[in-house]
């Protein structure tokens, strides 16, 4: 296949990062690309080492003259988030990542990028293989399912990393020098039931809702974006208030860090009732898509016979669970006093699962105050209780503090300023990243996140801008070099 990104530049850069779009690497499938990073290691001869939570770590000596230059830690993860539009066949399982050049931009075609943390890791690859950069000791280190819970760092031992100072390149904003994030925590509720037979006479409709813009549930959170899960269900619920519905099963939503785009959602009624069924809905449908025309121009709500269903959820449970998903929060819930412009809490409703006697309902809680992440996962609980449901909390991490007396924040502003001639600005991003995970670990270590610009990650309109590419590489560089 040709590489349709092997002209630009910096080129050892942009060959690692193509290199990556064809190795398979969703959440929880990352042997391929774990296998290609220490093959890559080995090959240069340089000290690898992969640990029990599928983290790897890469040594490579310091360039000479500079053996006494502080540790300097490069860190990315290896994992995407796999995301396609719906009538895109892709298996992110098996199938490489088709990239294109739209302008001044690297997009997909139909699916997810990777960029995020793709173009990390490539740069930290092409230093590892670069002989004209000069730096200290370096240590690349390659965590594994970021995007799914961050298992891999939270089984980092605190006796692995040297480095005085972290560079995690896993921001989407070039230009800005972050030193703080949210911390989060999962939310899922779990219920059993046993199922009701449909009775003779009942039709069967499919509610598809579909042509969201998603995004990433911390970073895009704030954009007014609508979440596909909560509108499926204001339907149902209204639906229920004007006939007898029977819910036969859900499916919305498939990462707690995306903000569904699509869901859909099996329903029984009277015969007697199917014209004047489709009738409302198509109504509702249409009030939906009037108040969304800005901020969701592509929003779509089909409504389909469906033959195959034959139980549902019992009718006491069922309208329990719609005012349940009805009133469990989704968005912003409280901007920062600390920041402007910036989120501190926030909630995602990722994923509404009923099948077969089952309920799975998921929701991504996100702070940069501890406190308020706690008070969150509460209220998610409280409302789980009213329906009996099994509440579990996990994957909860830490935020990261903001320093602004940070040596390497000053070095970096330095450097930025004297190689673009204009100021860096200093932010904080209400998403997770591993820094807090790591701080926690190694508290002296002295860290940063910088990136090229990355505009709507978790979604399929994920895309790269080319020239902020090389300006975060010759940030790099020129920060590498300067820290002896």
């Amino acid at each position: 296949m040709t590489n349709p990104l092997s002209k630009l530049t910096p080129a050892l850069l942009w060959q690692h990062f193509y290199q990556l779009t064809q190795i398979p690497r969703p959440s929880h499938y990352e042997s391929a690309v774990q296998a290609h990073v220490i093959k890559l290691g080995e090959r240069l001869g340089l000290d690898t080492h992969h640990d029990a939570s599928d983290n790897i770590l890469i040594r490579k000596p310091a360039t000479p003259g500079m053996e006494q230059a502080p540790g300097v830690i490069l860190q990315g993860h290896l994992d995407m988030v796999p995301q396609a539009n719906a009538d895109i066949h892709h298996d992110f399982t098996k199938d490489p990542i088709k990239v294109r050049i739209e302008k001044d931009w690297v997009k997909a075609c139909g699916t997810t990028l990777g960029a995020d943390n793709g173009i990390g890791v490539a740069a930290a690859l092409a230093v590892l293989e670069s002989k004209q950069i000069k730096h200290g000791p370096i240590e690349a280190l390659f965590t594994s399912n970021e995007e799914d819970g961050m298992t891999g760092v939270f089984g980092l031992t605190p006796d692995l990393l040297q480095g005085s100072f972290m560079l995690n390149m896993d921001s989407e904003d070039e230009g800005v020098l972050c030193i703080g994030c949210a911390g989060g925590a999962n939310v899922t509720a779990t219920l059993d039931y046993t199922p009701d037979n449909i009775a003779p006479g009942r039709v069967g409709y499919i509610i598809a809702v579909r042509g969201l813009k998603g995004g990433h549930s911390g970073v895009d959170i704030h954009r007014g974006r609508a979440n596909a899960n909560k509108l499926l269900f204001r339907l149902l619920s209204n639906a229920a208030q004007q006939f007898e519905i029977n819910l036969c099963r859900v499916s919305g939503g498939n990462m707690s860090n995306a903000i569904p785009r699509e869901a859909e959602a099996v329903v029984a009624i009277a015969g007697s009732d199917a014209n004047a069924f489709r009738n409302y809905m198509t109504d509702q449908i249409s009030l939906i898509q009037n108040e969304l025309i800005q901020s969701e121009p592509n929003l779509s709500a089909e409504i389909s016979p469906d033959n195959t269903a034959v139980e549902a959820l019992p009718m006491s449970l069922q309208q329990q669970l719609l005012d349940c998903i009805v009133a469990i929060p989704h968005g912003v819930l409280r901007m920062s006093d600390a920041m402007p412009d910036l989120v501190e809490t926030s909630t995602n409703l990722a994923i509404v699962k009923i099948a077969g006697g089952g309920v799975e309902i998921k929701s991504l809680v996100r702070s940069s105050v501890d406190s308020a992440r706690d008070d969150l996962t509460a209220v998610h609980r409280s409302l789980f209780r009213l329906i009996d449901a099994n509440t579990t909390i996990d994957g909860r991490y830490p935020g990261w503090k903001p320093n602004l007396t940070s040596p390497i924040l000053k070095t970096m502003q330095q450097t930025y300023q004297e190689i673009f001639d204009t100021a860096a600005e200093i932010g904080a991003i209400h998403a997770g990243l591993e820094c807090g995970i790591i701080g926690g670990k190694y508290e002296k270590l002295d860290m940063i996140s910088f990136g090229p610009t990355i505009r709507y990650p978790h979604s399929p309109d994920e895309c790269m801008h080319i020239p902020s590419v090389q300006r975060f590489w010759d940030l790099l560089v020129a920060t590498l070099a300067r820290l002896t």
